[in-house]
């Protein structure tokens, strides 16, 4: 296939990714695959075998979304800025959930000492929270 083709079909892929990911957020998956049509399209003037231009498209878009997610904070766990009260509704056995009443509202929780056992209608305080989950201490613990 003639190389200048080769060039215009990545460089349109790359566009149709990158405006896709504007219609469909994605968490930059899609832009990352864009991204690297573009780089593909620049190397494709010197490496004309449509084969090995895919395959480097794949390994370049996993490679920057592999480093993309290393390079950006997580979000699944979220340290509150200070240890705030709640009151458990619920017994929180060693290792498992509960309920807790933080802010008016029930909320899931567990203990971050996972070895501890936490009675029900007793005072602890949220240190974290991990999605819907609370992360919580008991007072006891953070007296002593």
């Amino acid at each position: 296939m003639d190389p200048v083709v080769l060039t215009w079909f990545w460089v349109a892929l790359g566009a149709i990714f990158c405006i896709a990911e504007l219609v469909l957020p994605t968490g930059f998956s899609e832009l990352t695959m864009g991204i690297s049509a573009f780089i593909v399209a620049a190397i494709s003037v010197v490496l004309p075998q449509f084969p090995i231009q895919v395959v480097l498209w794949l390994v370049l878009s996993v490679a920057i979304i592999v480093w993309l997610r290393r390079i950006q904070p997580s979000r699944s766990r979220s340290r509150l800025r200070d240890a705030d009260e709640a009151e458990t509704l619920t017994e929180i056995l060693p290792g498992a959930k509960g309920r807790v009443l933080y802010e008016g509202t029930s909320w899931q929780a567990r203990c971050q000492d996972e070895g501890v056992a936490i009675a029900s209608q007793q005072r602890v305080y949220v240190v974290g929270r991990e999605g819907t989950t609370l992360i919580i201490l008991p007072m006891q613990t953070l007296k002593s």
